[in-house]
């Protein structure tokens, strides 16, 4: 009896630490702001727009209109792709009030105009902070933003300060509906010229009170007790939220993880369903994942992709550190990056390329346009994650900081200072995208040289990639493929892919079968379009919807067949 009472006992008291364990880990933690399961904050997920996925250039050692003109028109005369500018800090006369320096950017209408009217996206740098000090602003003393704030009772925890990076000051309370309006009223002073979206610095995570030399992570707020985590989802939220009541296509550029302390917000910094696109905070011009380097960069945005995060990159470069940037280290990032959702070309250091090695300006200018010819490849991916679907980028357990993107397109970032990378291929057939001739059979670990133009990729056999093409700098097509959509297509077995177009017009399925002969397959809606298909020998007849084709061009030294055609009711092809 006494030994049956014992092993009751026994199971009782390991149900009771299990239990205390659970409340811990469930209820207590994220009180405190920490979420260490953290799959609960992401049921739901937010619409991505398609511009977000194309090149962003910035620089943050001027900050003047006459400065960031001259990079984005540097760029433009120079046959760089841009779509979108980042203005960081400082733009405005204090922080947070919203009222463009009109001594850094004068004529501030016309300014925005300019993009507006050359088709380029605007970025403005904000945080939730209401400062009373700002070190380098117009106005440096801004007590009397600080305490019309305060004193309307539009901060937390009654006006406490805190000292961040940009100055002192306290935090606007996203409960407070009047706060909200306020703080809502001053933003639109920008967003009426027509900016399209915030980068979201994270001042948040800074919220905390104290007992005494304790310090608490909640504050109270109009509604009562608030966490960081809660403050911080609060943030991401409303900031997108209000955005998009003004411009539907208004983006944030928010952290995930942060690069320079990842073991701050393991959950990740913004919620998923406020999550446009995400960078993972300043990293400095190293290779070294302890000096804050490329490694770093990578291992936290591979990290980020495992949370969930779909649209993730890195300052190209570095944000930071000793100059000048070397060139080989700036060369690898951007083939990092062009296999990244984010490509942001910026941070500190020369940033326009023209003024860089030749070197540099020739590959950085590649694998740009490399970058933008994948849009419709990597946005149809992020159109099915806000869906509900897999994230962009997808970590492997094979192999060092390999990860597909997409399905079809395996990624081994050269993260160190030498050209010799080793790959761990998945069973099955694959190509090495800058010779796909040769088929590489899978299941096996290779170690190769890469010369700096080139870059370990390897395509998937089977694959179908759209791609917009204009530029003949990657080597794929030339000017005159601009206005089609190009399907890269590696035949093998039976393949599809859902094509989602980024002007928003709607979607397109391919399906490609090797069962009887080749067959390509087009439903949905058609544009005008251009085959790129591998194929080994010359083909002998080709049936456009079961009419015959003469119109087509066969690459001997490349393998490629290519079919260009206006037409768009064609639903099926058939080469034999």
């Amino acid at each position: 009896m006494l030994r049956i009472l014992l092993k009751i006992l026994k199971w009782a008291g390991i149900a009771l630490v299990v239990l205390l364990i659970f409340i811990w880990v469930w209820f207590i933690l994220p009180f405190w702001g920490i979420y260490p399961l953290n799959f609960h904050r992401y049921t739901e997920r937010t619409k991505i727009p398609s511009w977000v996925l194309e090149c962003w250039v910035w620089e943050d050692d001027y900050n003047t209109a006459d400065f960031t003109l001259e990079l984005v028109n540097g760029y433009i005369e120079h046959d760089f792709p841009v779509r979108t500018v980042l203005i960081d800090s400082p733009w405005s006369l204090r922080y947070n009030d919203f009222t463009v320096d009109e001594e850094r950017f004068p004529n501030s209408k016309e300014f925005f105009k300019y993009f507006e009217d050359n088709n380029i996206r605007v970025v403005l740098w904000m945080t939730c902070m209401v400062n009373s000090e700002n070190p380098d602003t117009a106005i440096k003393d801004a007590n009397d933003f600080y305490q019309e704030a305060k004193n309307k009772g539009y901060l937390l925890g009654k006006g406490l300060q805190v000292k961040w990076w940009k100055g002192k000051g306290g935090f606007i309370d996203y409960t407070n509906p009047q706060a909200k309006q306020w703080w809502q009223s001053l933003q639109r002073q920008v967003l009426n010229l027509g900016i399209d979206g915030w980068k979201l610095d994270g001042s948040a995570t800074l919220l905390r009170s104290s007992l005494g030399p304790l310090p608490l992570l909640y504050i109270r707020s109009y509604k009562g007790i608030i966490t960081t985590r809660k403050y911080m989802d609060y943030y991401y939220r409303e900031e997108l939220n209000y955005g998009r009541t003004i411009n539907p296509e208004f983006a944030t550029l928010a952290r995930s993880i942060d690069s320079p302390t990842p073991w701050a917000h393991p959950e990740g910094f913004a919620p998923l369903d406020a999550s446009t696109v995400n960078w993972v905070g300043d990293n400095k011009h190293e290779w070294d994942y302890e000096k804050r380097g490329l490694e770093r960069a990578i291992s936290c945005i591979l990290r980020s992709a495992q949370l969930g995060y779909c649209v993730i990159g890195s300052d190209i470069a570095g944000y930071h550190g000793t100059e000048p940037i070397p060139a080989d280290l700036y060369i690898r990032w951007t083939q990092f990056s062009t296999f990244c959702g984010l490509f942001l070309n910026g941070g500190h250091g020369e940033r326009r390329m023209w003024k860089r090695s030749e070197l540099e300006f020739d590959i950085v200018r590649k694998y740009s346009w490399l970058h933008t010819e994948l849009l419709p490849y990597m946005y149809s991916y992020v159109e099915q994650w806000s869906e509900g679907g897999k994230p962009l980028m997808r970590p492997m357990k094979e192999g060092k900081y390999q990860y597909m993107f997409g399905d079809y397109l395996l990624i081994a970032p050269i993260y160190q200072k030498m050209s010799t990378r080793t790959v761990v291929l998945p069973k099955g057939k694959w190509r090495w995208w800058f010779n796909d001739t040769q088929v590489i059979d899978g299941g096996q670990t290779i170690t190769n040289t890469y010369e700096i133009d080139t870059y370990p990729v390897f395509i998937k056999e089977g694959a179908i990639i759209p791609m917009y093409i204009s530029r003949p700098y990657t080597g794929i097509g030339d000017k005159d493929w601009e206005g089609y959509l190009v399907l890269n297509i590696y035949p093998e077995g039976n393949t599809s892919f859902t094509v989602y177009y980024p002007d928003y017009s709607g979607e397109m399925s391919v399906k490609v079968s090797t069962e009887k002969g080749l067959t390509i397959e087009m439903d949905g809606i058609r544009k005008p379009h251009l085959l790129r298909i591998f194929y080994p020998q010359k083909p002998t007849e080709i049936l456009k919807d079961n009419q015959p084709l003469h119109d087509f061009t066969y690459q001997p030294e490349n393998q490629r067949l290519i079919i260009k055609s206006s037409d768009t009711t064609t639903k099926k092809y058939t080469i034999k």
